[in-house]
């Protein structure tokens, strides 16, 4: 499958630790980003982009690979890829999440597997191999240190264009970093 960098968007956001909800899905300020979410790839589908990649991680990672899915019943020009940083990402996650993982991931079409053993630079490398074919980011970020940032900070640094969602305004629309 030869996809198009230019037309291509990947996600980076927080896990559940990082979000004021935590694990509860039913908080409305959940249902709230999850809104949020769908607004921005409907946008971004509007722009010409037609391919998204999520890192698959617990958190705003799987809101972020449904929304796309979900864009996909109605648009079905859309593909969603999976890009998993080691085949054990979800080895030690609860198993209702885990279940669900993979449930994600065996609806996209297409599964990355970035390096076949777990290092603790992993992540890091599956947040690069996202931002290097893609030619925005959607990001959650609430400002804090970590993955998220180091995954922003790269994608500044390639010059891709970054869109942005604040956890604590889950409702707002995504504002656009200007580089």
């Amino acid at each position: 499958m030869a996809l198009d960098e230019s037309r291509t968007c990947c996600f980076t956001g927080h896990r559940p630790d990082k979000l004021p909800w935590g694990l509860n899905e039913g908080d409305p300020r959940c249902a709230a980003l999850k809104a949020s979410l769908a607004r921005a790839l409907e946008g971004l589908y509007r722009r010409g982009f037609r391919h998204f990649i999520s890192g698959m991680a617990m958190g705003c990672d799987l809101y972020f690979a449904q929304g796309a899915l979900e864009l996909r019943t109605r648009l079905p020009d859309v593909t969603v890829e999976g890009a998993v940083p080691c085949p054990t990402q979800a080895s030690r996650w609860p198993e209702p999440l885990r279940r669900r993982w993979r449930a994600i991931l065996d609806a996209c079409d297409l599964e990355t597997v970035v390096q076949q053993n777990y290092d603790r630079f992993c992540m890091l490398r599956r947040d690069r191999y996202m931002v290097d074919r893609s030619a925005a980011v959607l990001a959650v970020f609430n400002g804090t240190p970590g993955g998220t940032q180091y995954t922003l900070n790269y994608a500044m640094d390639q010059g891709r264009e970054i869109l942005l969602l604040d956890p604590a305004r889950p409702a707002a629309d995504a504002v656009r970093l200007t580089l």
